[in-house]
C-alpha cells in the first residue's frame, strides 16, 4: 500500500492517492482541479484509478473528479445527502468497498458540510487512516458556516457546529489513537481558523492538541468555534454548486479563455483584473482597474473582489505569467469569465502617487485611513486609532463610505491586499488623492510593538 498526498499551497489543498500495490489499481480523494497529477501517479505506478471519493461538494476549489471519472471510468463515490448531479454510486455510513487486500469505509460526519463523509483506510482488518475532508483538520476544525445559502442541503451554522461536535467525538474520536489523519486542508485555508503548517496527524496526536476536541461541552464549543471566522470569499457558494455538477474537463475550459493582442480594445464597464506589480501598475493603468498581483493566494483574491457571475479582463506582465494565472482562476472554476486575457495594459493613462510615508508619521491626523484587514486582525492588533474598517472582500459593495476632502490612505497587515485595495478606492473617489501604505505599514507595526 502507498498513500501520495498531493498539495496546492495556493488554497493549502490535500488531495490523495491511495495504491494497492498487489491490486494496482488507485483511490483518489479529492483531486485538485488538474487530473494530470493524478494520470502521472497512476502511469508511474502502471495502475489504474478505479474509484474517486468526495468528501463533500468543495467551496474553495473546484475538484476534476467528472472528468477523472469519464477518462479512466472509475466510479466516483459520495454521500447521497450531496445529491450528485453526475453519475456515482452513494457512499455512505454502513458503505465500504475494498481495492485488493484495502478496505474503505464510510462515516457520515456533518458538520462543516451536512454531506460531509470521511472514510477510514483498513488494511487486512486494521485501521490505517481516515480521510477527513474539512470535518477534522491539524489542530482545528472545519468551519460550519459556509452551507446557509449553497449546496443540496442548507443549515444554520449553530446546526453545523453541533453536528461537528456530535461528528468528532462520536465518530473520528472513536478511532484508534495511531490512525493516521488525512484532512483536505491545511494552514492557510479559508475553510477553517487553522494554523498549522502539518500535513498530516494522528487521532491520538488530535485528541491531546487539537483545541475543537478537548473536554467541553456542546454550547461552549458552538460558541468558540463560531467565534472569528474568516470572511467566506465571493466564490464559494459557486464552487459547491459546480461541484456537485461537475466541472467541464479542465484542458479544453482552458483553451477556450480568448486570448487578446497586446492593446486591444476592452468593452466599456468589464472588470479589468491587473496583475502587474504594484509598482507598474501605479506609473500606468487602465480606467478603474484593480490590481490584483500575481502571487501565491491570487485565486482567493480573485474570488473575494470579483464575483462568481462577473465577466473580467485579465491583463498580466508577460505570457508566462498570463498562462500560469489563467490556470490558478481556474481552480476556482472562474475561467468562463475570462472575456479576454492579454499581455500588458491597453492603457497607461491612470496613474496612482507615491506614498510620503513620513508626512503620513508625522501628521496622521491630516488623513483618512482605511484599513481592509478582516475584521478580527483589526480586533487582535489595532494600527491607527479613527481608521476606517472596511475588510478588502466588501470593499467594492462599501466604497461609497470613505469620506472625501481628506487624502486617503489605504493598508493592509503586508501591502499585498492594500494594493487590491487602493486601486479600488481610488477610482471611485475622483478628485480625492488615494495613497498606498504597502509594505511600509510594516514599520508602523514595529513601531507599535515597541511601545
Amino acid at each position: 500500500m502507498k498513500i501520495e498526498q498531493f498539495e496546492d499551497k495556493g488554497l493549502a489543498h490535500y488531495s490523495y492517492a491511495i495504491l494497492s500495490e498487489c491490486a494496482r489499481e488507485i483511490v483518489l480523494v479529492d483531486p485538485a482541479r488538474d487530473p494530470q497529477p493524478y494520470y502521472d501517479f497512476a502511469q508511474q505506478h502502471d495502475a489504474k484509478i478505479v474509484c474517486v471519493l468526495e468528501t463533500h461538494p468543495h467551496a474553495d476549489f473546484v475538484s476534476s473528479h467528472l472528468e477523472i471519472a469519464q477518462k479512466t471510468g472509475a466510479v466516483i463515490r459520495v454521500s447521497k445527502l450531496l445529491g450528485a448531479e453526475y453519475a456515482h454510486e452513494a457512499f455512505d455510513e454502513g458503505d465500504s468497498f475494498t481495492v485488493g487486500k484495502l478496505t474503505f469505509r464510510a462515516l457520515n460526519t456533518p458538520g462543516h458540510s451536512p454531506d460531509s463523509v470521511s472514510t477510514v483506510l483498513s488494511r487486512e482488518g486494521q485501521d490505517v487512516a481516515v480521510f477527513t475532508g474539512d470535518t477534522l483538520l491539524i489542530g482545528d476544525v472545519g468551519r460550519p458556516d459556509l452551507r446557509e445559502k449553497a449546496g443540496n442541503l442548507t443549515a444554520k451554522r449553530e446546526e453545523l457546529a453541533k453536528q461537528l461536535y456530535h461528528s468528532t467525538r462520536e465518530k473520528l474520536m472513536t478511532l484508534a489513537d495511531d490512525v493516521l489523519v488525512y484532512p483536505a486542508h491545511g494552514a492557510g485555508s479559508l475553510c477553517s481558523k487553522a494554523t498549522n503548517s502539518a500535513n498530516s496527524s494522528t487521532i491520538g496526536a488530535e485528541k491531546a492538541g487539537n483545541y475543537a476536541l478537548r473536554p467541553q461541552s456542546e454550547e461552549a464549543f458552538v460558541k468558540e468555534l463560531l467565534a472569528d471566522q474568516p470572511f467566506i470569499p465571493k466564490y464559494f457558494g459557486y464552487n459547491v454548486g459546480l461541484n456537485k455538477a461537475g466541472a467541464p474537463a479542465y484542458a479544453p475550459s482552458l483553451a477556450k479563455v480568448p486570448r487578446l493582442a497586446a492593446g486591444a480594445a476592452l468593452a466599456p464597464g468589464v472588470v479589468v483584473v491587473d496583475t502587474r506589480p504594484e509598482a507598474e501598475f501605479k506609473q500606468g493603468h487602465a480606467a478603474g482597474a484593480i490590481n490584483i498581483q500575481q502571487g501565491g493566494k491570487f485565486e482567493t483574491w480573485l474570488g473575494s473582489v470579483v464575483g462568481a457571475t462577473e465577466p473580467f479582463y485579465l491583463l498580466a506582465a508577460d505570457e508566462a505569467t498570463l498562462t500560469d494565472l489563467i490556470q490558478k482562476t481556474a481552480k476556482i472554476g472562474y475561467e468562463p469569465l475570462i472575456k479576454g486575457a492579454l499581455v500588458g495594459t491597453p492603457s497607461t493613462k491612470e496613474t496612482m502617487p507615491e506614498m510620503d510615508v513620513e508626512a503620513f508619521r508625522k501628521h496622521p491626523e491630516n488623513y483618512t485611513i482605511v484599513d481592509i484587514r478582516n475584521a478580527s486582525e483589526v480586533k487582535a492588533e489595532p494600527l491607527f486609532a479613527g481608521a476606517i474598517n472596511l475588510p478588502l472582500p466588501e470593499l467594492r459593495e462599501r466604497v461609497g463610505e470613505i469620506p472625501a476632502g481628506k487624502p486617503v490612505v489605504v493598508h493592509c497587515a503586508g501591502g499585498y491586499r492594500s494594493a487590491v485595495g487602493s486601486s479600488i478606492v481610488a477610482p471611485a473617489l475622483p478628485g480625492t488623492e488615494v495613497l498606498d501604505l504597502g509594505e511600509a505599514v510594516k514599520s508602523f507595526q514595529k513601531a507599535d510593538a515597541a511601545h
